[in-house]
């Protein structure tokens, strides 16, 4: 793979977590305990898909076929997308949302920061606008999983379950294939067993302070990296891609 491919696959790679995250918040506005909630996640969305469009275009650009950020959006079927299979799990109650958020962001971070120190300049310049956003994001989720942890019984035992049951995505994270390989390689990306072992150490944390165990090590769905969803996703990308889909090339 040569250099621009690779750089191109990367950024859309990243863009595609970013782009499904943000689709999955922004179908938490007016269903959040809170008005604030609301707000602060519809915000959180416009960040996610504004660092979506920083990496389509960017991968575009490598690419050099004539692809803008909306084609690689709305444009593209199922198995093209990239994505960790984490950010497609649906919201659920807000203790599975809470969890999803959390397990991400803390992982995020984490990988945002071993990409400012990326020797390509495109990738580590936009890893240093996203990080900024993505740390108060992290420091949002936390605080919810804690508030939601050492809360009542009820609150408690929810979010517990969200925790085992997501628990299983989160090894795709770690697993480096190819794309990764080649990244750390030829340009200095980001080392997948560094940041697990700093994931693991920052998440228990927290779930000391919600009173929660972290959950055992079990088998780990994967896939979502090399385009093979779960079920979740085609209905996310029918919402998603229904107007441009519908309407080709329009424009407001």
């Amino acid at each position: 793979m040569s250099s621009d491919a690779t750089l191109a696959s990367y950024a859309s790679r990243l863009g595609d977590n970013a782009l499904i995250l943000g689709q999955r918040m922004i179908e938490l506005v007016a269903a959040s305990p809170e008005l604030e909630e609301e707000l602060a996640n519809a915000n959180f969305s416009l960040d996610y898909i504004g660092q979506a469009r920083m990496y389509y275009t960017y991968a575009g650009e490598r690419e050099g076929a004539g692809r803008d950020e909306d084609d690689f959006a709305f444009l593209r079927p199922e198995h093209d997308y990239k994505n960790l299979l984490l950010v497609e799990q649906p919201n659920g109650h807000y203790g599975d949302s809470t969890v999803r958020q959390f397990l991400f962001e803390s992982w995020y971070v984490l990988l945002l920061e071993a990409l400012t120190r990326c020797s390509d300049e495109g990738i580590s310049i936009i890893a240093a606008r996203a990080i900024k956003e993505v740390r108060y994001h992290l420091r949002h989720s936390s605080q919810w999983l804690v508030r939601l942890g050492d809360g009542t019984e009820e609150s408690h035992a929810r979010v517990k379950a969200s925790l085992d049951d997501l628990w299983r995505y989160t090894g795709e994270m770690f697993a480096p294939d190819d794309l990764d390989d080649e990244m750390r390689a030829v340009f200095n990306g980001p080392h997948l067993e560094v940041i697990e072992t700093q994931w693991r150490e920052n998440v228990a944390a927290v779930l000391a302070e919600a009173t929660l165990d972290m959950p055992d090590d079990q088998w780990m769905a994967s896939g979502g990296k090399q385009g093979q969803h779960s079920e979740h996703m085609g209905f996310l990308l029918a919402e998603m891609q229904h107007l441009q889909r519908a309407y080709p090339g329009a424009t407001w």
